[in-house]
C-alpha cells in the first residue's frame, strides 16, 4: 500500500522557509540518484557553487548507466542526424573538471531513517544530503493476444534497438513497411515525423490517440502545425482510439464509430511509465499514481534533508498545477535544488520552486521543427536551426562537450556546403562535353 498525504502540502506562498537541518560543521556527503537531466545537473550546479573552505560537500553521482542521455536529440539517431557521442556523452567525461565523484550502480533500496542506499552489487553508500531523480520507468499498457515484442523510445538502447529493427525492415521484400505508433504526445508526434523522413515512400505510419487531439497541454500553433505536418508526411492519425488488441501480425483499435483491424509490422509505444520497485516503499508520502509528494521547496515533506525532482516527484505550482516532466523542468529543478542544498548546509531560508513556462521546441522530421516561445512562433527549417541551435549552445550540459559538438557541427556544415558546388560543377562540365 501507498501512504497517502490528508493535506496538500504545495499551498504554502512564502519563498523563506525555515531550516530544519542545521548547518554541518565538516563536508557534507551528497548523493545524487540518477543522471538524467535533473540529477546531473544538480551536480553540475552544486560543484560551481562558490563554498567556504569548509563546507565544501564531497559530491556523488550515481546512475545505473554509463552515459548521460541528451533526450531532446534521441530522435535524430534514427534518422542519422546525430550521432550517439554527441547525445550521449560519458558521465566520466562530463564531469572530468569538476569535483563530483560518479558511482555506477543499480538502487536496491533507500533506509531514509538512517540514510543509506543500498546498491544492488551490495554497496552501501550514506549521505547527509540525498537528491532523488532516477525517473519513471516504461511499461506496456497494450493488450497482448499472443506474446508479442513492442519497442519502447526513451533510452539510448530503444533507440539502437529500433534503428536495428527498422534497418531489417527496410531489406525486407515488403512493399510497405506499417507502423504503429502509440501516443499523441510529444514523444510519439516527434518521432512519427522523423519515422515518415525515413522510410518516405517505403513505410505507413499509424499515430494512435486515446483523446481528441495530439500534443495535449501545448499551444494552439504546436497542435494545429504538427498536425498539418504529420499529414503531409502520409501519416495516419487514429484519435479517440483505443487498442483492443495486439498480434504477431495485427493491431485491433477501436475508434469512435468503429473497429478496425490493421495489419502491422511494428509497434512502438511511447506511453506507459510506473515508478521503480523500491519507489513504492520508500518510507514517505506518495500520490496516487506512486510519486513521492514534496513541500514548495523540493524536499520530501518527513525527510528534509533530502530532495525529489522530476517525474518521480508531485512537484506543483502555486497555483496547484502538476509541473509537466519535461527536460526544461528538470534545468530549472537542478539549479533550484543546487540553491536550496547550499541554503540549507548554511543555515539559511530556503526558496520555493516556481516552473516558468520558455516554450516550445518540437522536432517534426528532417530539417522541420515548431518554435513557440515568449509570443515568437517558428516552423520549418528556421525553427530546425534555431532549435538544433538553441540546445547545443545552452543546453548541453558542459562548455568542453557544447564546443566539441559544434566544431563537429560546423565542420560536417561546410563540408556539405562544399559537396554542392562541386556536384554541380561536375555535371554542367559533363553537359557541356
Amino acid at each position: 500500500m501507498i501512504p497517502q498525504s490528508h493535506k496538500n502540502p504545495h499551498h504554502q506562498e512564502n519563498s523563506g522557509f525555515s531550516v530544519p537541518v542545521l548547518p554541518a560543521k565538516t563536508s557534507p556527503k551528497i548523493c545524487i540518484l540518477g543522471g538524467g537531466f535533473a540529477g546531473l545537473y544538480t551536480a553540475l550546479y552544486l560543484a560551481r557553487l562558490s563554498w567556504h573552505k569548509s563546507l565544501i560537500p564531497n559530491i556523488t553521482l550515481i546512475d545505473k548507466q554509463d552515459r548521460f542521455l541528451f533526450t531532446p536529440f534521441l530522435y535524430e539517431l534514427i534518422t542519422d542526424e546525430f550521432r550517439d557521442w554527441e547525445i550521449a556523452p560519458s558521465f566520466q567525461k562530463l564531469l572530468a573538471k569538476v569535483k563530483v565523484k560518479f558511482c555506477q550502480g543499480t538502487v536496491e533500496n533507500i533506509d531514509l531513517k538512517q540514510r543509506e542506499i543500498h546498491l544492488q552489487n551490495g554497496d552501501c553508500l550514506t549521505y547527509d544530503y540525498l537528491v532523488l531523480s532516477v525517473g519513471r520507468k516504461t511499461f506496456s499498457t497494450v493488450v497482448y493476444e499472443q506474446e508479442v515484442e513492442t519497442y519502447p523510445f526513451r533510452t539510448l538502447a530503444d533507440a539502437e534497438r529500433l534503428k536495428q529493427r527498422l534497418s531489417g525492415l527496410e531489406l525486407s521484400p515488403k512493399p510497405k513497411i506499417s507502423i504503429a505508433l502509440i501516443g499523441g504526445g510529444p514523444n510519439g508526434v516527434e518521432l512519427a515525423g522523423k519515422l515518415a523522413d525515413r522510410l518516405q515512400n517505403l513505410g505507413q505510419i499509424y499515430l494512435i490517440v486515446r483523446g481528441q487531439q495530439i500534443l495535449k497541454g501545448f499551444s494552439n500553433f504546436s497542435q494545429k502545425v504538427a498536425y498539418q505536418s504529420l499529414i503531409s508526411r502520409g501519416v495516419q492519425i487514429k484519435s479517440q482510439t483505443h487498442i483492443e488488441s495486439v498480434d504477431h501480425h495485427n493491431i485491433t483499435l477501436i475508434e469512435p464509430r468503429y473497429q478496425q483491424k490493421i495489419p502491422i509490422d511494428l509497434v512502438i509505444e511511447t506511453v506507459g511509465t510506473q515508478p521503480r520497485e523500491w519507489l513504492y516503499h520508500l518510507d514517505c508520502q506518495h500520490n496516487k499514481r506512486g510519486q513521492v509528494l514534496t513541500t514548495p521547496t523540493l524536499q520530501l515533506i518527513d525527510y528534509p534533508e533530502v530532495f525529489a525532482l522530476g517525474d518521480l516527484a508531485d512537484i506543483r505550482n502555486l497555483q496547484g498545477k502538476q509541473v509537466p516532466a519535461t527536460a526544461q523542468a528538470a534545468f530549472q529543478q537542478g539549479a533550484a535544488t543546487a540553491d536550496n542544498l547550499k541554503a540549507l548546509i548554511m543555515g539559511k531560508s530556503l526558496k520555493a520552486f516556481h516552473y516558468v513556462h520558455l516554450g516550445e521546441m518540437l522536432t517534426l522530421g528532417v530539417k522541420e521543427a515548431i518554435v513557440s516561445s515568449f509570443g515568437i512562433n517558428l516552423r520549418g527549417l528556421i525553427a530546425s536551426w534555431v532549435r538544433t541551435w538553441v540546445y547545443i549552445l545552452l543546453r548541453m550540459p558542459t562548455v568542453n562537450h557544447r564546443l566539441q559538438v559544434t566544431q563537429y557541427r560546423c565542420k560536417q556544415g561546410i563540408t556539405n556546403l562544399w559537396k554542392i558546388p562541386f556536384t554541380t560543377v561536375k555535371l554542367n562540365s559533363q553537359k557541356l562535353l
